[in-house]
């Protein structure tokens, strides 16, 4: 019986999470109602509040998924070898395709800012732990090297999604890591 729960709850929040996706294609955040997503989902709106508070939240929610996923690749590599890194930067240009729609969809023009800047901030305390570690780099000049590379990489990344990932990632992670910043 806790099985069948167990499952039903998670198609639950799944149809939820598509649903929100879905009209994030064509409405931003602020304009998108919990009655919407409701009606898209062909779930009642008690159903809705039993899993989120909102629909902020459960766009939150959707976020901090891809993000503990970031975290999780980005923890397994090394910054400071070339190898690993175009490794790495392949890896997750791999789980952007798996994730295609979630992706693209908070990384146009009508998803929330705030995730763009929230990955940022991973890459961001990745890349400067490496180059603290592995370089003599003024902690200063550091921070808006690494803003540049990394708004650079997320923009090459949004480029290659609006064109239906039209290169295969390892050509994009090479790219991307062509742009790293050397001492």
């Amino acid at each position: 019986m806790n099985e069948r729960l167990d499952r039903r709850k998670k198609y639950t929040r799944m149809v939820l999470k598509d649903s929100l996706i879905a009209l994030l294609k064509n409405k931003q955040i602020s304009s998108i109602t919990v009655k919407e997503i409701c009606e898209h989902a062909d779930i009642n709106r008690s159903t809705f509040y039993t899993h989120y508070r909102d629909h902020f939240d459960l766009l939150e929610q959707i976020e901090e998924e891809i993000i503990t996923d970031l975290n999780a690749y980005l923890s397994q590599y090394n910054f400071a070898k070339e190898e690993e890194a175009l490794q790495m930067t392949e890896k997750l240009l791999e789980y952007i395709a798996s994730k295609y729609d979630i992706c693209h969809t908070l990384l146009n023009e009508n998803g929330d800012h705030s995730f763009e800047r929230r990955v940022m901030d991973v890459a961001r305390t990745f890349l400067i732990k490496s180059w603290m570690d592995n370089n003599e780099v003024d902690p200063d000049t550091s921070e808006y090297a690494s803003t540049f590379a990394i708004s650079g990489s997320i923009y090459v990344i949004k480029h290659w999604l609006a064109n239906n990932m039209d290169q295969p990632p390892k050509q994009i992670a090479r790219l991307i890591n062509s742009f790293r910043l050397r001492e």
